[in-house]
């Protein structure tokens, strides 16, 4: 059996020199930088929505996507904060205010388009391209958290990836309320924290 100096001796002779992970606000910014450069790409690919002037006038609309941008921005530094092990998961709850506007914000639409919407008010072509938009939002925003926490100590695995999740989410819904005029919050959120956890 081998002693307890001469094992650490053994294992120091063969380390190699661990690179530090970048501070987590600074991955933070990296991710948001991704997450805006998609929606540029995205802009110039599909265009904005054609009434987003008229939606820009509404309160609840403008309220709604500033706390969905919110939400983005603030879950993503509490993901990078709460996937280090010396942080508290307090983090976690860094977006809560503005989910809750958010959140309520995507209520309060959802009940005035249950009102509003008739029987054919729902295209299945514009349906098909508000996912394929979530897809090409969500997939590469959540493939880069990934990578971008591959290193860290999964301490709390599941906290970490119901705010990554949440911020994922809170970007694409974004996205597509600039982009699509089918607000799909809901099922935004469904499909980010549904399909992860």
């Amino acid at each position: 059996m081998i002693s307890t100096p001469d094992l650490i001796a053994a294992l120091a002779a063969d380390a190699n020199p661990v690179r530090r992970l970048r501070p987590p606000l600074c991955r933070a910014g990296n991710w948001l930088t991704l997450a805006l450069l998609l929606l540029i790409l995205l802009g110039l690919l599909h265009g904005l929505r054609p009434d987003l002037t008229e939606h820009l006038q509404r309160p609840v609309f403008v309220l709604g996507t500033l706390a969905a941008v919110a939400t983005g921005v603030l879950a993503a530094v509490s993901f990078f904060l709460i996937s280090l092990p010396d942080r508290s998961r307090l983090w976690a709850l860094l977006p809560a205010p503005s989910l809750a506007v958010w959140v309520s914000a995507i209520g309060y639409g959802c009940l005035t388009d249950w009102i509003s919407i008739g029987p054919h008010g729902l295209q299945i072509g514009e349906a098909f391209r508000c996912f394929a938009t979530l897809v090409l939002i969500s997939a590469p925003l959540s493939l880069a958290m990934i990578l971008m926490t591959r290193y860290a100590a999964m301490l709390r695995p599941a906290l970490v990836t119901i705010v990554g999740s949440l911020s994922v989410a809170a970007i694409t819904a974004t996205a597509l309320s600039i982009f699509h005029s089918i607000d799909a919050s809901l099922m935004i959120l469904i499909w980010n924290l549904g399909a992860r956890y």
